[in-house]
């Protein structure tokens, strides 16, 4: 008996393995991906300025990574005692304008280095609604409570998602001729805009991914907003405030495009990493006990064996974790 209706994938013509360089744009689906692809130790960045949301934001955010912007102070704005950005999240913004631009020029540069050697760029587009700052004239990635008269607000066409991300993919291959782009729409409804509002506004990202996959090629779709919708379709699925994932959901759209875009040769590689990562967070009850010391001797070993294998991995902060347990 089927009790699901299955979203198929289609098949790559490539596979993500440990020499894959990566970078992950987008709201929160973004974070929720990078952040398991940080954890299995895979190159990955992960929004250089923060969650943004919609296709004019993550724009000006790649343009910002391609021509290596230097932000300067006459680049922010003060919002009561904070220094912000409109191109970045609120995680960046500080009450010292020194330090707003310290944290913004440092992921700025590390970023536009990886950017002409990626081979994945992975975008998530969470809504085609955008709010304009009238006074700046720049759609922006966080309105950072700034008075909503200062904004206008209207929904993106597929013509103008479609235009600007033609120029702007032919601009990144430029740059990098082989990189690849995967989009994904993010299953997070934005219950704000009203339940048709919402549908309209994923229906306007949906229809442009489709005609930039028809217009360009190297262009992908994983579509975790049809998975969420039809294979998840269950409210025990999502939060508490029932619009966002739960970790279950989490774990389970991770499974698809693991078993879609992972390449099979290196799952046994993940899951040593897996357990390493598992056992480092745990917390014995006698961390000087014979058992748990022999325990973290193995782990080192093992660290050391993966490490000459995939030089690339950096397991600093776990080897440095272990030796700061090891007693004698």
């Amino acid at each position: 008996m089927n009790l699901q209706t299955k979203v198929n994938i289609d098949t790559p013509d490539f596979m993500i393995d440990y020499n894959s360089k990566l970078m992950m744009l987008g709201s929160c689906f973004a974070e929720n991906m990078g952040g398991k692809f940080s954890y299995y130790k895979f190159g990955v960045d992960v929004n250089p300025c923060g969650i943004v949301y919609n296709p004019r934001s993550v724009a000006n955010v790649l343009r910002l990574i391609v021509e290596g912007k230097e932000f300067k102070q006459e680049d922010l704005i003060q919002v009561g005692d904070k220094w912000v950005s409109l191109y970045h999240h609120g995680s960046f913004s500080s009450t010292d304008a020194g330090e707003c631009l310290d944290k913004i020029n440092r992921r700025l540069e590390r970023a536009t280095r990886e950017i002409r050697s990626l081979d994945l760029l992975v975008i998530t587009w969470g809504t085609a609604w955008v709010y304009r700052h009238t006074g700046k004239g720049v759609v922006v990635s966080n309105c950072h409570k700034i008075p909503s008269q200062e904004f206008e607000r209207y929904r993106l066409s597929v013509d103008e998602i479609v235009d600007e991300y033609t120029g702007l993919i032919g601009r990144l291959r430029e740059v990098n001729p082989g990189i690849r782009v995967l989009f994904t729409v993010s299953p997070i409804r934005h219950w704000k805009d009203g339940a048709h509002g919402n549908q309209l506004s994923k229906a306007t990202l949906l229809l442009a991914i489709d005609r930039l996959r028809e217009k360009l090629g190297g262009v992908y779709y994983f579509p975790a907003y049809e998975i969420v919708l039809d294979e998840l379709r269950d409210y025990r699925f999502y939060a508490d405030d029932m619009l966002h994932m739960s970790s279950l959901t989490i774990d389970y759209m991770w499974e698809r495009f693991l078993y879609s875009f992972i390449s099979p040769e290196v799952l046994g590689l993940m899951n040593r990493i897996g357990r390493i990562n598992k056992a480092v967070g745990h917390r014995p009850f006698d961390p000087h006990s014979s058992d748990y010391q022999r325990l973290v001797k193995n782990l080192l070993t093992e660290i050391a064996a993966i490490s000459r294998s995939f030089p690339s991995i950096d397991f600093s902060e776990e080897e440095r974790k272990l030796n700061e347990l090891v007693v004698g």
